[in-house]
C-alpha cells in the first residue's frame, strides 16, 4: 500500500473516478506522486463494501504488494495476504495513528475510518493464495544455525524469548492477531526488528515486541532474519487456531492470548 493513488482506496460510489486516477498514474509512470483531488479527499469511507468491489477498492495496495497482496518473489514489501485479519486492523491503525512511520503508507490511509480498515484487513486476510519457495540462504551456516536457536529457543539469559512461543510452532502465526513470520523478504525482517529497536516502529502497550528487539545485537537481527527468511511456509501459511502453551510476555493488542503467570503479574 505504498506510492500509490490514495482515490483507489476511496468508497464505492467514487470508483469511476479512482479508477481513471489509477489509469493516469500508470500511463505517466507515476506512482509516486499520488493521485487525489479534494472531492475524493473529503469523501467518507461506506460502512459496508462487496467483496468484489473491496477488490477494486484496494487496488492501489497490490502495486507494491503484489496480486492479490501475495507480495513478489524479490524485493522489501511484505505479503499481506492470508495474514491475521486483526494484525493488518492493528497496522493499519498503527500507519494512520502514527504508530508506525512510512509516510507514503498513512498518506494513503489517513482519512480511512477504523471500520473500512478493518473491512480493507478482512480482504486480505481472506485471500488463500500459494507462498512461493524460499530464495536460497543469504548467510553463512553458523549465522543460520544462530537464528535457528534463537527462533526456536531463544536466549533466556538475556530475557530473549523463543519466536515460537508467540508466532506459533509453525511460525505462521496465530488468528486473530499475531503474524507469522515465514514468507517475508529479509530486508523487509531486518528493517523493522531495527525499527523496534530505535522507536521508529511501536505497538499498542505493553510493546513486547519492541523490548524484545532492544535485546537483540545487530548479528542476532541479522541471524534471525537470514533464517527466516530461507524457510519454507508449512501449511499453505495458516495461522493457527491457539498457541499450545501460554506466551511468555504481555503485548499489547493481543489481548485474546493468555500469558504465563510471571508475565501476568510484571
Amino acid at each position: 500500500m505504498i506510492d500509490c493513488p490514495r482515490s483507489l482506496l476511496r468508497p464505492v460510489s467514487r470508483l469511476a473516478s479512482a479508477t481513471a486516477a489509477m489509469a493516469l498514474a500508470w500511463s505517466a509512470g507515476a506512482w509516486a506522486q499520488p493521485v487525489s483531488t479534494p472531492a475524493t479527499a473529503a469523501a467518507a469511507p461506506s460502512a459496508t463494501v462487496s467483496a468484489s468491489s473491496m477488490s477494486s477498492r484496494v487496488l492501489a495496495c497490490t502495486a507494491c504488494h503484489g496480486k492479490e497482496g501475495r507480495a513478489t518473489p524479490d524485493g522489501y514489501f511484505p505479503r499481506i495476504a492470508g495474514k491475521p485479519a486483526g494484525y493488518l486492523a492493528n497496522q493499519l491503525l498503527n500507519f494512520r495513528d502514527g504508530r508506525r512511520s512510512y509516510p507514503q503508507m498513512t498518506y494513503l490511509i489517513e482519512h480511512l475510518t477504523d471500520d473500512y480498515l478493518r473491512e480493507m484487513a478482512e480482504h486480505f486476510a481472506a485471500q488463500d493464495v500459494p507462498y512461493p519457495p524460499p530464495p536460497a540462504p543469504q548467510a553463512p551456516a553458523a549465522a543460520l544455525e544462530q537464528g535457528r536457536r534463537l527462533v526456536h529457543q531463544g536466549d533466556a539469559a538475556r530475557r530473549i524469548p523463543a519466536c515460537v512461543s508467540c508466532h506459533g510452532s509453525a511460525m505462521t502465526g496465530v488468528a486473530p492477531s499475531i503474524p507469522g513470520l515465514l514468507g517475508l523478504p529479509r530486508d523487509y525482517l531486518n528493517s523493522q526488528l531495527g525499527a523496534w529497536k530505535t522507536g521508529q516502529r511501536r505497538a499498542h502497550a505493553p510493546d513486547c515486541m519492541a523490548d524484545i528487539a532492544r535485546q537483540l545485537t545487530p548479528d542476532d537481527v541479522s541471524a534471525v532474519s537470514a533464517w527466516l527468511a530461507a524457510q519454507p511456509v508449512a501449511g499453505g501459511g495458516k495461522p493457527a487456531r491457539t498457541l499450545p502453551a501460554a506466551m511468555p510476555a504481555r503485548c499489547g493488542g493481543v489481548a485474546e492470548v493468555p500469558v504465563a503467570a510471571a508475565a501476568a503479574a510484571r
